[in-house]
């Protein structure tokens, strides 16, 4: 179920009146400990809540607003709009941030050529250690969201959910996976599994492999799902080939391949639809 208007305009709140927290800790007086920077930032970060919370629309903020909203969590002492803007210049996006492997935002982080002294050097680490954490929590926490819209119910009548899903998981992802959907008779979901890992352009998956996992499931039918990371989710002879392929093998078996889907940046195929199986 998707939160309230009323249970969001609480978080807001909450994003608005937060006390400072370890990414905003009280600049230290002249010759105790490190400073660095200006702290004209501070000003700034209430101003940025207090847009948010007084927005009536999802579209009064940027996304790099957005997102420097979330930074003030893991940053210290530093100004976060600047490095809210690079990230998605660097991923291209809001969804190619959050789905980034953690250990490419160093290459916005840092090193930090202007880094003084080891406790500084230390604290622009913590501040990437913090993010990395703080990103992809919320990109799981998206993804499980998005999950329960498709857990439960019969998965032919929740294909939108389902497509978002899917998108959020694997339209980001740099190199292709395979993943399977196993449905039990009333199609609803088993177990959602990813089954190979590949490069860029190809992904290994092997028809009999698929036959024994639906067997050690007892699943009824399944939804095979893999990514294009060039964003195309136009199929290739070989995409076409091994479909067909495993869809007469389950058949003979009694077991349904109800649809294979490809996931693109922005778009997707189905093979249902599109009349290839």
């Amino acid at each position: 179920m998707l939160p309230s208007e009323a249970a969001l305009r609480s978080f807001a709140d909450g994003l608005a009146t937060v006390a400072p927290g370890l990414a905003e800790a009280a600049p230290v007086e002249p010759g105790k400990g490190w400073s660095w920077g200006s702290k004209h930032y501070h000003g700034h970060r209430e101003r940025l809540r207090g847009r948010f919370a007084e927005a009536r629309d999802e579209t009064a903020l940027a996304d790099y607003e957005l997102l420097e909203l979330l930074l003030f969590f893991s940053v210290h002492r530093r100004d976060t709009k600047p490095i809210a803007k690079a990230l998605i210049d660097r991923f291209g996006g809001l969804g190619g941030v959050l789905a980034a492997a953690p250990e490419r935002y160093a290459e916005v982080f840092g090193p930090d050529s202007t880094a003084v002294g080891e406790e500084r050097r230390a604290q622009v680490d913590e501040d990437l250690r913090f993010t990395r954490i703080l990103l992809k929590a919320i990109h799981q926490l998206m993804r499980r969201v998005l999950k329960e819209a498709v857990k439960e119910r019969p998965l032919i009548g929740s294909w939108t959910a389902l497509i978002d899903y899917l998108a959020v998981s694997m339209s980001h992802e740099g190199t292709e996976h395979f993943r399977i959907l196993f449905l039990d008779r009333k199609n609803i979901l088993l177990r959602d599994e990813v089954q190979s890992r590949g490069t860029v352009d190809h992904t290994p998956l092997y028809p009999r492999e698929v036959l024994k996992r639906c067997l050690e499931l007892d699943a009824a039918a399944i939804i095979m799902v893999h990514n294009h990371p060039s964003g195309d989710p136009t199929p290739s002879r070989a995409d076409v080939e091994m479909t067909r392929e495993v869809a007469v093998l389950l058949k003979a078996a009694g077991i349904e391949l109800h649809d294979h889907v490809i996931i693109g940046k922005g778009r997707h195929l189905s093979f249902r639809t599109e009349q290839l199986i």
